[in-house]
C-alpha cells in the first residue's frame, strides 16, 4: 500500500506453475518485484482496474524489470494509460497458471472500471467498493451514481458471502461483512433509513442522505440534488444546514 494515496498493488501467484499476475501498479512495487525474483516467478500480466494515477504510477518501474509483459485494462481506458497493451474483456478469464481471473465490469467511479474475481474466492474491487465505504462518482472519467450502485449491489455483493474483497485502497473485507456493516449498502438494502438533512454539497443546495466513513479516515457523502438525482461526493465538500 502506498503511503500518500493508501492505494494497494497486489500479486496473484500460482507457485506450482511459477507464474504471477500483478493487479494495479500504484506502488511501491519494489517489494513485489523482489518477491518475484526471490521465488523465481514469471510475471505473465499486469491487470489494471482503472486508469487513475494512484493505480498506475509505478507501471514504468514494473515494465523496466519485466519488459514486454502484457498490460490489460478495459477498452474504454486503454488510451488513458501509457504502457497499456490490450483489453480486459468482461467475462473473459485471464489465466495465472491454474488460477482463473475473471474481469467484471463495475462502472461508476470510472466508465471502464474493472473488478477481478480470482477462482471465485477473491475479488479485487478497485475503487468501486471499500471496507465500510463506496467509490465516488466525481473523479475523472466517472459515470453515475446509478452505475455505482448497480455495480455494487448487482455484481459484487451477489457473490457468495465468504468471498474476500481486496479493495483498491486500505483494508480487506468480505461480501458478508459489507452486506451487514457497510452503511451505504444497509440503506440500499432497506435495513436503515435515509437521512433528510438539508446541506450544501459542492457549493449547491442538496439533501444529505448519508455522511459515511471513507477509507482514508475522512467521509464520503451520499447527497440528493433538488431535481431528485443522487450523487456520491467527498464528505469534505459538504456542509450541513
Amino acid at each position: 500500500m502506498s503511503d500518500p494515496w493508501l492505494s494497494n498493488t497486489y500479486l496473484v501467484v500460482d507457485e506450482s506453475a511459477g507464474q504471477a499476475v500483478m493487479i494495479d501498479a500504484g506502488g511501491p512495487v519494489a517489494p513485489l518485484l523482489e518477491l518475484l525474483d526471490d521465488r523465481g516467478l514469471r510475471l505473465t500480466h499486469v491487470l489494471l482496474t482503472h486508469h487513475h494515477h494512484d493505480h498506475v504510477a509505478e507501471l514504468d518501474a514494473v515494465l523496466a524489470r519485466h519488459p514486454g509483459t502484457p498490460v490489460l485494462i478495459h477498452e474504454l481506458e486503454r488510451d488513458l494509460v501509457r504502457g497499456a497493451t490490450g483489453y480486459l474483456q468482461p467475462g473473459q478469464p485471464v489465466l495465472c497458471g491454474a488460477i482463473e481471473i475473471v474481469p467484471l465490469h463495475t462502472p461508476g467511479h470510472t466508465a471502464g472500471m474493472i473488478s477481478l474475481l480470482a477462482d471465485g474466492a477473491d475479488v479485487f474491487t478497485g475503487d468501486t467498493l471499500f471496507k465500510g465505504s463506496v467509490g465516488g462518482v466525481r473523479a475523472p472519467g466517472h459515470t453515475t451514481y446509478a452505475d455505482l450502485k448497480r455495480s455494487i449491489m448487482e455484481t459484487l455483493l451477489t457473490l457468495p458471502a465468504r468471498t474476500r474483497i481486496h479493495p483498491g485502497h486500505t483494508d480487506p473485507t468480505t461480501v458478508g461483512e459489507e452486506l451487514e456493516h457497510n452503511r451505504f449498502v444497509r440503506i440500499w438494502r432497506g435495513l436503515d433509513p435515509e437521512g433528510s438533512q438539508p446541506c450544501t454539497a459542492l457549493g449547491e443546495p442538496a439533501t444529505l442522505i448519508l455522511l459515511g466513513d471513507d477509507y482514508d479516515g475522512g467521509h464520503k457523502a451520499w447527497v440528493r440534488w433538488p431535481g431528485g438525482s443522487d450523487d456520491i461526493v467527498p464528505g469534505s465538500q459538504v456542509t450541513v444546514g
